[in-house]
């Protein structure tokens, strides 16, 4: 599995880290289970967690005129995220996507995992990582958070133990750093489903945003199931170059489907490499991802559609937001043209991803 470099990116040994973080009370569960939110902040960016899915709650930038603003979708206590909740924030696995039909087979042995999403397998299943109480502690500069998932959960082998670590550095980077080991094979894939409006999560559209994703590739799906093929298709004359910055509204309704939902083959997995960029003009806010991942996946907030009730009382509609997903492709576990996606026991899975922040000059 993935060992590169995420030990490096949090060590502080480079970078200065000046963070604070607090832990308050967000509510009992239906299951009667307390979740707690830490807050770490830098002074600049403030970041909420919630021990409910490892959940990123609130992140707070400023924008070129030193407003303060929550720049993603969430809810205001606990019972939002438990209820009806297209992922928000929270971190997904075991096996982060589409896994076509729930099937796979490893070591010759089928299984069958809970079906979710149409005749698929999404993010987990019916009650993934993302609806999982994980235990936590601040380590030095950083907040830990661990989740040991049991043999069978879901329909997945063996018993893995998670441990998600957040880092805010002084330079507004937000560290969310995946470890994970197994006692038997498994697939994983792990990422974060936050979806980022650089405008404040209330503003309803990200059509103004700009958009870049420095990849020459994509992963063909299929347009009913939104499963990947397998195959990888250049980026060059199609719909699907991102390459050059573009202004999003310009080209999400020309996406078959209602918007992007697609994975990009990320060309270089360097935590120093910036394989995606947002900017929203009017504030100056830049949201730059690095990632070790071999895929980036953009999601436009295409399913969303004003029903939920988010915090402050807000709704979010279709295409008021966007996730970048780095992970391993949807369905790699079925396609062998994919990175291998499965953690044996004596292993570590290693995933980092860095969502760093700014304000454009």
């Amino acid at each position: 599995m993935d060992d590169k470099g995420s030990e490096g990116r949090l060590t502080g040994e480079k970078i200065n880290i000046k963070m604070t973080i607090t832990q308050a009370d967000f509510g009992v569960t239906s299951k009667g289970q307390s979740v707690s939110l830490f807050t770490l902040t830098n002074n600049t960016v403030t970041v909420k967690i919630s021990t409910f899915g490892a959940t990123i709650v609130s992140i707070q930038v400023p924008d070129k005129n030193k407003k303060i603003s929550d720049v993603v979708l969430g809810f205001d206590s606990v019972k939002g995220y438990e209820a009806k909740n297209p992922y928000f924030g929270a971190t997904v696995g075991r096996v982060s996507g589409r896994i076509g039909q729930g099937k796979f087979t490893l070591n010759g042995e089928s299984y069958q995992l809970a079906i979710n999403n149409g005749p698929n397998h999404l993010h987990g299943g019916l009650e993934g990582f993302d609806k999982k109480i994980f235990q936590a502690s601040v380590q030095n500069d950083s907040l830990q958070l661990v989740y040991v998932s049991p043999d069978g959960e879901e329909g997945y082998p063996g018993e893995v133990t998670l441990t998600v670590t957040y880092t805010l550095r002084d330079d507004n980077g937000l560290v969310v750093d995946y470890h994970a080991t197994s006692n038997q094979p498994t697939p994983i894939s792990l990422t974060n489903h936050s979806y980022f409006n650089l405008a404040g999560h209330e503003a309803g559209s990200i059509n103004d945003h700009l958009l870049q994703i420095l990849a020459d590739e994509y992963a063909e799906s299929d347009l009913k199931t939104l499963l990947n093929s397998g195959r990888l298709i250049p980026v060059t004359d199609s719909i699907f170059d991102l390459r050059q910055r573009l202004v999003i509204g310009e080209r999400i309704h020309d996406i078959p489907g209602g918007g992007f939902d697609v994975s990009f083959k990320h060309p270089n997995q360097s935590l120093d490499y910036v394989c995606a960029r947002v900017e929203h003009p009017d504030s100056g806010r830049v949201l730059e991802v690095m990632t070790n991942q071999p895929a980036v996946h953009l999601y436009t907030g295409n399913f969303l559609d004003a029903s939920l009730t988010g915090k402050q009382g807000h709704s979010y509609p279709k295409h008021s937001a966007l996730c970048l997903e780095m992970q391993n492709f949807p369905n790699a576990i079925n396609l062998p043209s994919f990175p291998n996606c499965v953690l044996k026991p004596g292993e570590a899975y290693r995933s980092t991803t860095i969502y760093k922040f700014s304000v454009s000059s």
